[in-house]
């Protein structure tokens, strides 16, 4: 599996206890959706190795307490601290309305209520405090916080997310 067809999962953060259980802290809003795994993909010198799951539960509230099959000791859990975990993006829960997934939008074109097609969207960055839509119009780029304010619409048939942009952002980009 490359890690170009998954999503990031979490992190293993600690062990719990002797018996090589570890603690994953996962990067969702629902981490009781991911109680029922079979599997995951633990990144290990850049390779994302399969590990199999004995048990698996919710460890206060964003925490998931994980048994691996093959992991059985603290000597064993020790080695996967701060190892990235993995599932193919097809394990991800469908989104409805205008919810959706960053990798999923990437292509779609944003239409502004003012100045209609504005660009396709060429990546999300959620690297800042607010997260930017990076879209692509004429060669030139174009920077959009993703807000409620400024999302109207997500129509994932016709691969397009209406927005209504401040006055100003889109000729601060794409005129001149």
């Amino acid at each position: 599996m490359r890690k170009e067809e998954c999503f990031y999962l979490g992190k293993v953060v600690s062990k719990y206890s002797f018996r090589g259980e570890v603690l994953v802290k996962l990067d969702t809003d629902e981490p009781e959706i991911y109680e029922q795994m079979e599997s995951v993909f633990v990144e290990i010198n850049k390779n994302l190795i399969p590990f199999f799951i004995e048990k698996c539960r919710l460890h206060k509230s964003s925490l998931l307490r994980i048994a691996f099959e093959d992991v059985k000791d603290e000597a064993s859990a020790a080695q996967i601290i701060g190892k990235a975990l993995y599932l193919p993006l097809s394990a991800l829960p469908p989104l409805t309305g205008n919810r959706f997934y960053y990798h999923e939008v990437i292509g779609f074109t944003l239409m502004d209520k003012t100045h209609g097609n504005i660009g396709i969207i060429q990546s999300v960055n959620d690297s800042a405090s607010q997260v930017l839509f990076e879209a692509e119009k004429d060669g030139k780029l174009l920077l959009l916080p993703i807000s409620d304010d400024i999302l109207q619409k997500v129509d994932r048939r016709t691969q397009t997310i209406y927005v209504e942009t401040p006055e100003g952002l889109v000729d601060l980009y794409l005129k001149g």
